[in-house]
């Protein structure tokens, strides 16, 4: 379909919506790639960045000039170069003048341009004086050598240069960011001496690895003492795809015992991460931190302190949370997009950057010297014609005196040519001086020598290349410095958890036989004598802290983990414990466990099968819990039995006919999940019939008493009167004494009741 679809009588030529509309939106997406936001390879400029520049110079607003209002600079870069707001100008100049923002500045500002704490406090332009700084000859310097093309400005009346003719990778020194129409820059500031050496590296190895040019451009360098801890092969995946990400933390050292950071992460406000740890300490999730202070000073750019509450304060945990809940710590996006030498935009790995710059470079300085040697060729030419009128001067005084066309004349008697015959005409008398003979052969045996050398260097790749080398090491060697943010390998940044911040207070955990939940605060209370709720009554307890999670098994051998912290106070009746956990449908719950996560308990079923597990192996986030004890056919679970000592305690197991087997506890297995080895011998159909079945499964030690329950009556058995009932685990045991055979519960009493756990 053609673009116009018809024309009427008029003239008016009509093009559909559709048509125009992406015709439109395609040249502006262009113009906003190529003119606006996108540095070009060849200078590391944007247009707005290379017309200030540009304008400066005009100005003759070089580093050893005086300083003028930046509003006589923005003007002229608006009115003669860039017609866009002149805010938008002020402030892409202003990022070039703050030394927390470029690494190698461009411009020297005089005035308020701006903090670490609100880059975009500067002053108005009225107010500002600037001028370019040193490091800005190093794009300028060759500008009026030939080494670049020229375009007329916007309104045709003046030129402007394409790309400036930059002696360094500026596009990778500075870096920038911008956003176009379907693809964005972000390109971080690197040091000049790594890669002026990454450079010169390629120009003598032009198949050196990403890999080789890495052992030179170790990371990104910013404008800031902060450090790098981003992994040494993500950087150099970074530069092999030219995408990827940085992370950059804050440093901080200790001072008599609080902590002073001093380098905080590239374009973060001290004030602001202040504001970040102030709001935690209100919020009570700092509770560790006493106070807060911002003591920087002109000496002292960065000094944050942080007060502990007490020097037993772990200053390293702390930091670790500071750094993953504020901006201590902070990710920066790297995609190296730019237009490349092709006029094209992409995203460039770090050897095809350099290579395409190097090509650029050669090109620059090629017609630098082909500019120069046309210059010199010029220049002797004419000092030919002026020999051949010192060696006649007489005779060539005479034809200008007489001779109507005196030009003609010398040409057809001289065998000069039109540009020479010109020269001598144009003459003054003042150098018909002898001397100035002497001055004349001075000079074209200087200049001949330099056509030798240049014609030399043009007519060699490797004189080029020495050349070009030899000018990227003396720009490192004038503007170079050492590494600004150091590379450092850090553990990975880690918030406190809710856990975390709560005191490791004593508590009881209680619940119902209908399944409502509560705690306690410490061990001593009696939990039959809490009130509980018509038809419900006391069913089970754990002893463990505050900062311990609790630990339920429900009757289908599922484990669910709530934390205590939150629990309801037991002055109250609790919550259904539903509300926290999604056990089955019908399921009940037989088992309360708390303690440190490597706090042993033996689980069991009463069809005489267990295993001893680890705590921290039944926890589990996920509401529904997880499976850890595995069901025989008609068994149900027991309840837990915490195990003080792995090595000396005993297992105590009785059926409801009366039966007791003793056997180590060292002869079960520790596993995370399962049904575990046979305790005690019990024919499987009677535990199916409910016939028989385990009634109570202990561990004890020595110094333990055991506590037989039939019926109304009850009986202590020492360790000295268990010795008939010690047998290898999974026997039938041996039978109680008359009136003990239905058994209807164990207990164990202990010298110690109960100790608080750790």
């Amino acid at each position: 379909m053609s673009e116009i679809l018809e024309i009427d009588k008029d003239g008016t030529e009509q093009v559909s919506l559709k048509l125009y509309a992406e015709k439109a939106y395609l040249d502006y997406s262009m113009y906003v790639i190529l003119d606006r936001a996108l540095p070009h390879v060849g200078d590391g400029l944007k247009p707005v960045q290379r017309r200030i520049v540009y304008a400066m110079s005009e100005l003759g607003l070089k580093s050893s000039a005086k300083f003028k209002k930046s509003a006589r600079t923005v003007g002229d870069v608006i009115g003669k170069f860039h017609p866009h707001g002149d805010s938008a100008a002020y402030e892409a100049m202003v990022l070039m003048a703050q030394d927390f923002s470029y690494r190698y500045p461009l411009v020297d500002g005089q005035g308020n341009w701006g903090s670490p704490d609100d880059p975009k406090s500067f002053a108005a332009m009225r107010y500002t004086e600037s001028r370019l700084t040193a490091y800005a000859d190093v794009l300028l310097s060759e500008l009026g050598q030939g080494t670049v093309d020229w375009i007329p400005n916007f309104d045709s009346t003046l030129d402007e240069p394409v790309v400036l003719p930059a002696q360094v990778p500026n596009v990778l020194l500075n870096g920038t960011t911008g956003i176009a129409v379907g693809m964005a820059t972000d390109i971080p500031p690197h040091n000049l001496r790594e890669v002026v050496a990454a450079t010169v590296l390629l120009l003598d190895s032009p198949k050196a690895t990403v890999a080789q040019l890495c052992e030179h451009i170790q990371a990104p360098d910013f404008p800031t003492n902060a450090e790098i801890i981003t992994p040494r092969e993500d950087i150099l995946a970074l530069y092999q795809t030219g995408r990827g990400g940085l992370r950059m933390r804050a440093v901080w050292e200790s001072e008599g015992g609080d902590i002073v950071i001093t380098a905080l992460p590239h374009q973060v406000s001290g004030s602001k991460v202040l504001e970040q740890i102030a709001q935690q300490m209100q919020a009570k999730k700092l509770p560790m931190v006493a106070d807060l202070r911002d003591e920087s000073d002109h000496e002292n750019p960065t000094r944050l302190v942080v007060v502990p509450r007490s020097n037993r304060i772990d200053l390293e945990a702390l930091m670790s949370h500071l750094y993953a809940s504020t901006d201590l710590e902070r990710s920066y996006r790297v995609n190296l997009n730019m237009i490349g030498i092709d006029g094209r935009p992409g995203v460039k790995g770090l050897d095809r950057i350099l290579k395409e710059w190097l090509k650029f470079r050669t090109s620059t300085v090629r017609r630098r010297l082909e500019y120069r040697l046309d210059r010199v060729l010029k220049r002797l030419h004419i000092l030919d014609g002026y020999l051949v009128a010192f060696l006649n001067i007489d005779e060539v005084i005479h034809i200008i005196r007489t001779e109507e066309k005196p030009k003609a004349a010398l040409m057809e008697r001289f065998g000069i040519t039109d540009i020479q015959a010109e020269a001598i005409l144009e003459l003054k008398l003042r150098n018909l001086a002898k001397l100035e003979e002497m001055i004349i052969s001075t000079e074209q045996e200087q200049l001949q020598q330099e056509r030798d050398q240049l014609q030399k260097v043009l007519g060699s790749e490797a004189r080029l290349k020495s050349l070009i080398k030899k000018e990227l090491l003396a720009v490192a060697e004038k503007y170079g410095d050492e590494r600004r943010s150091p590379l450092a390998v850090r553990i990975d940044a880690k918030a406190f958890s809710e856990l975390d911040l709560v005191t490791a207070d004593p508590i009881t955990v209680v619940m119902s036989e209908k399944g409502w939940i509560r705690a306690a605060k410490g061990h001593d209370i009696d939990p039959t004598s809490l009130s509980y709720k018509s038809g419900d009554s006391y069913q089970m307890c754990a002893y463990g802290r505050s900062n311990q999670p609790v630990v339920i098994l429900d009757s289908t051998g599922r484990a669910y983990t709530v934390p205590s912290h939150n629990l309801p106070s037991a002055r109250g009746q609790g919550e259904p414990v539903t509300g926290r956990i999604n056990p089955p449908s019908g399921a009940s719950f037989g088992g309360l466990m708390m303690g440190a996560d490597d706090s042993l308990y033996l689980l069991s079923s009463d069809a005489g099968y267990g295993f001893v597990a680890k705590l921290g192996d039944l926890q589990s986030k996920n509401r529904a819990g997880k499976g850890v004890i595995s069901l025989p056919k008609g068994g149900q679970v027991m309840h837990p039995a915490a195990i003080q000592s792995l090595e000396e305690s005993q297992v105590a197991a009785v059926t409801t006919e009366g039966r007791l087997l003793i056997f180590p506890l060292a002869d079960l297995p520790q596993m995370a999940r399962g049904k575990g080895n046979k305790i005690i011998g019990i024919p499987s159909a009677r535990v199916l019939a409910r016939e028989e079945y385990v009634v109570a499964i202990q561990v004890f030690t020595a110094q333990d008493t055991i506590v037989i329950y039939s019926g109304k009556r009850h009986q202590n058995f020492k360790m000295k009167d268990l010795e008939h009932y010690q047998g290898e685990r999974g026997r039938r045991g041996n039978k109680l004494p008359r009136g003990f055979q239905k058994v209807d519960g164990m207990s164990v009493e202990r010298l110690i009741k109960r100790s608080e756990p750790e």
